[in-house]
C-alpha cells in the first residue's frame, strides 16, 4: 500500500505587523482586550495577492523537500481568499513554479481548506493516481476586514504555508483524515456577499463578517473533539500515544478547551496565535513550519491536527512523521518588501469604511 509523506515544509509571513495597539488607534479596544479574549498580540498584513504569498510558501517547500517543480502531479491551494474565481488562483501558482505537468485546482472550505486539501492529495496518491503534490494554504484576509466591527476586525492576519506530499512504501503522513460540516450552522461565521452575488456589480457593497463567537466556540470544540475521537479510534490510538498536537490556531480559548477535554498537556500543544493571528487555511502549516524550525518536531512522531472553519466545516488528522526533520536546501527566491507602514497599505480599506485614514497616519 501506498502512502503520501510529507517531505517538505515551506511558509511566507508578510513583514508588515499590525500590533494590537495599532488596532487601538483604529477602532475602539486595546492590547489587554483583545489577548485576554483570544490570545492574539498581533497579526502580519501582505502587500501582495494571495497567489504570490502561496507561490513563494511553494518554492520554500520545493526547496526544503529537495524536489523539482517540473516533478510535481498536482497543485491544491486551499483559501478563502483566491483573486479569482476563474481561472483559479492554483493555476497561478502552477505558472510562476513552472511546474509544467501538474494539475490545479482551488479547494474552499474556509479555515479547515489546506487540511482538506492533505486529506484529497493524499487520498490520491494512496489512490496511486499521483506521486507528488504540493497542497498550500494562502490567506489574504486583511482585505476581508470591517473596521467598524471591534468584535472580530483583530481576528485575522495574513500569510502562507505549504507542504510536499510524496508516495512512499513507508506508513507515514496522514494515516487518517476526517472531515465534516456541523448542519444549520452556516449563519455563525459568515460573510454575505463574498462571491458572485448580484451586490458585487455595485459600488455599494461592504464586506462584513458575521461572527457569532459563543456559537462558534461550542460548536468549533465538539466539532474537533468528534473528529479528534473518530481518528484515534480508527488507528486504535489514545491521546496519550500522541507526541504533539496541532491545532488550528484560531482563539487559545477553543485551543485550550479542546487541549483539556483530551486531557492533553499545553506543552505538547503547537501556539502561534499570538504571533499570527487567525490565518484561516495557512494556520496548520505555518504552524507545523514554527514547529520543525524550533525543533519540536522529531523524527517518527506522532502528530495530531484538528481544524474547523465556516460552514461549520471541521477535520482531524493523525500524521506520522518520518525522518526528515530538516530542510534539504533554502530557497532564495523573495519578495520585496512595502515601502511604508502597516497604515499606509491599508488606507484604502480604512477609508472604504469610513475611518480617517489621513488621521491615522498623523498618529502613527
Amino acid at each position: 500500500m501506498k502512502y503520501a509523506e510529507i517531505t517538505g515544509c515551506g511558509s511566507y509571513v508578510p513583514p508588515l505587523l499590525m500590533t494590537n495597539d495599532d488596532m487601538s488607534k483604529v477602532v475602539e479596544t486595546s492590547d489587554e482586550w483583545i489577548y485576554s479574549r483570544s490570545g492574539i498580540k498581533q497579526r502580519h498584513y501582505s502587500h501582495v495577492s494571495t497567489g504570490i504569498m502561496g507561490w513563494l510558501a511553494c518554492e520554500r517547500a520545493l526547496a526544503a523537500a529537495g524536489v523539482l517543480a517540473s516533478d510535481i502531479d498536482l497543485i491544491v491551494l486551499g483559501s478563502t481568499t483566491p483573486e479569482e474565481i476563474c481561472p483559479n488562483t492554483a493555476s497561478f501558482i502552477k505558472n510562476e513554479l513552472g511546474a509544467v505537468k501538474a494539475a490545479a485546482f482551488d479547494l474552499n472550505s474556509a479555515c479547515t481548506s489546506w487540511f482538506y486539501g492533505v486529506n484529497v492529495a493524499s487520498d490520491m496518491i494512496k489512490a496511486g493516481s499521483i506521486k507528488k503534490a504540493l497542497v498550500v494554504g494562502s490567506e489574504r484576509l486583511s482585505l476581508a476586514m470591517d473596521w467598524q466591527k471591534r468584535e472580530s476586525c483583530f481576528l485575522f492576519g495574513d500569510g502562507a504555508g505549504a507542504i510536499v506530499l510524496e508516495a512512499t512504501d513507508q506508513k507515514l503522513g496522514l494515516l487518517s483524515g476526517h472531515i465534516s460540516c456541523i448542519p444549520n450552522s452556516r449563519e455563525c461565521l459568515h460573510l454575505p456577499s463574498w462571491g458572485m452575488s448580484p451586490a458585487h456589480f455595485t459600488n455599494d457593497i461592504f464586506i462584513s463578517l458575521n461572527f457569532e463567537g459563543q456559537e462558534i466556540f461550542k460548536s468549533a470544540v465538539k466539532g474537533m473533539s468528534d473528529s479528534i475521537a473518530t481518528v484515534l479510534e480508527r488507528e486504535n490510538l489514545t491521546p496519550e500515544d500522541i507526541d504533539l498536537f496541532i491545532p488550528h490556531q484560531a482563539n487559545i480559548r477553543i485551543i485550550q478547551s479542546l487541549a483539556k477535554r483530551l486531557d492533553f498537556p499545553m506543552e505538547k500543544v503547537i501556539v502561534c496565535i499570538d504571533e499570527y493571528a487567525n490565518t484561516s487555511a495557512a494556520s496548520i502549516p505555518l504552524a507545523l513550519c514554527d514547529a520543525l524550525a524550533d525543533g519540536s518536531v522529531k523524527p517518527g512522531m506522532t502528530i495530531l491536527t484538528a481544524t474547523f472553519g465556516a460552514g461549520l466545516t471541521c477535520g482531524a488528522g493523525i500524521i506520522k512523521w518520518g525522518d526528515t526533520v530538516a530542510p534539504a536546501k533554502l530557497s532564495n527566491k523573495s519578495i520585496p518588501e512595502f515601502d511604508g507602514t502597516v497604515f499606509d497599505l491599508m488606507k484604502d480599506s480604512f477609508s472604504h469604511y469610513r475611518i480617517d485614514a489621513e488621521h491615522l497616519l498623523t498618529k502613527v
